[in-house]
């Protein structure tokens, strides 16, 4: 085997993509420890893995930083019943993101984002893939593509959105509300058209999925810590420590995948990395999967419709509210609402969920070193495509780890330019 410049790795996260890491990583032969804390094999455990929509969306290149939305935030915002809120209480929290969001919600911006995140969904299906050659995935993975759909009262956003993945030669079939209703006809037609992604994967379980990899990477020598890493403790250049509220833990590198708990650490290296989270719900429809065979978008409210094996997932919006306020009541109510506006056979609904995505104000994931120590690689950030790019960016940062070439431009990712 391959000797590779790196002793021991501590990872810090065991969500999509502390175990995607973990696992390329420990196949490279280097000594893998996962911290979290909690055991990603218990029932209690629910990250964002476990409520997103389960969407493979190596499409989705465009991202928020539009000119085209930023003059209808406003409204978002102060609307109770819309895709987008924000808590009150964290209105000065917010203010940082919300700066560096306006300051990037431009053409210009919108063209990088959307070419640095086509560098790395286009790797994406295919690093899941390796993946997936080594699990069993029966009844976990479905091939039958995407639809969303819109109104045409925001036609030239959606105008603007197929241009740019034309551009970037993303396959996309424009549908009308006929052939939409083809494909799904228990739909309740208060769409005018829409677009199918044939080619997309989607997962009925992701929580499921994300265990299986996680055991895999066990299977293969990994090792997991159930602790609560607090600190990251600088001894030099080629130490550092971890420490718990119980244990200090030694390793030559560190990574820190810990979604939106990232900042926590990263604020201790003096690093100014303006990450927040974005807060999703999700409610179930108990036996009602079936009603679609196929993810459904609605762009327009900001929510999905996912047929999984525990029912009919109902997730989406966007609320700013950190990490600590309770879950809106609102917002569920605004995913039921809008849940049965399209299908209206639904009736009661369980589970709710809200769950944390980690954004920055460019929509670019940060994946990297730390500027204040080449030792400690950062992998968070990845917005609404945590899922998405699990796999690739376990690829990326376990080549960075080991010091070899990932043939890519990485530097939109890295934390030098919030610095």
């Amino acid at each position: 085997m391959e000797k590779y410049k790196c002793s021991s790795v501590g990872i810090i996260g065991s969500g999509i993509q502390g175990v995607c890491i973990g696992l390329h990583l420990i196949k490279k032969g280097i000594p893998v420890t996962i911290f979290d804390k909690q055991d990603p094999l218990s029932s209690d455990f629910k990250p964002a893995s476990y409520g997103n929509a389960g969407h493979f969306s190596p499409y989705a290149v465009l991202k928020f930083n539009r000119p085209d939305i930023l003059k209808d935030v406003p409204k978002m915002l102060f609307s109770s019943h819309g895709p987008l809120a924000f808590k009150w209480n964290y209105i000065f929290k917010f203010i940082p993101w919300l700066s560096g969001y306006i300051k990037n919600c431009n053409k210009k911006s919108m063209l990088y984002t959307a070419k640095y995140m086509h560098q790395i969904t286009s790797l994406a299906d295919e690093a899941y893939e390796e993946i997936f050659n080594e699990i069993d995935t029966t009844n976990l993975v479905d091939k039958k593509g995407i639809i969303y759909v819109w109104s045409n009262k925001n036609l030239k956003s959606r105008n603007l959105e197929i241009k740019v993945r034309n551009d970037l030669g993303i396959k996309q079939k424009l549908l009308s509300q006929k052939e939409i209703l083809e494909l799904e006809p228990n739909l309740n037609p208060i769409f005018d058209a829409g677009v199918l992604y044939e080619d997309s994967m989607f997962a009925r379980d992701p929580h499921a999925i994300l265990k299986q990899i996680f055991k895999l990477f066990l299977k293969k020598g990994g090792k997991f810590v159930q602790e609560d890493i607090k600190k990251l403790e600088q001894i030099s250049e080629s130490q550092t420590i971890l420490n718990s509220e119980k244990e200090k833990y030694d390793f030559e590198k560190i990574v820190v995948a810990a979604g939106a708990f990232s900042k926590t650490l990263t604020d201790q290296l003096s690093e100014k990395i303006p990450l927040d989270t974005e807060r999703g719900y999700h409610v179930h429809f108990k036996n009602m999967e079936k009603l679609i065979s196929r993810p459904i978008i609605c762009l327009d409210r900001g929510f999905a419709l996912s047929p999984m094996n525990q029912g009919l997932r109902a997730v989406g919006t966007v609320e700013f509210g950190g990490l600590l306020n309770p879950p809106s009541k609102k917002r569920i109510d605004y995913i039921v609402k809008c849940a049965k506006e399209f299908l209206p056979q639904l009736s009661g609904h369980y589970d709710e969920w809200m769950g944390f995505r980690p954004t920055l104000p460019d929509f670019l994931p940060v994946i990297g070193p730390s500027l204040k120590n080449k030792n400690i690689i950062y992998a968070f950030g990845h917005d609404h495509l945590g899922w998405t790019l699990g796999a690739i960016t376990g690829k990326i940062v376990s080549k960075i780890v080991a010091e070899e070439k990932t043939n890519m431009n990485l530097s939109p990712y890295s934390s030098k330019r919030f610095n």
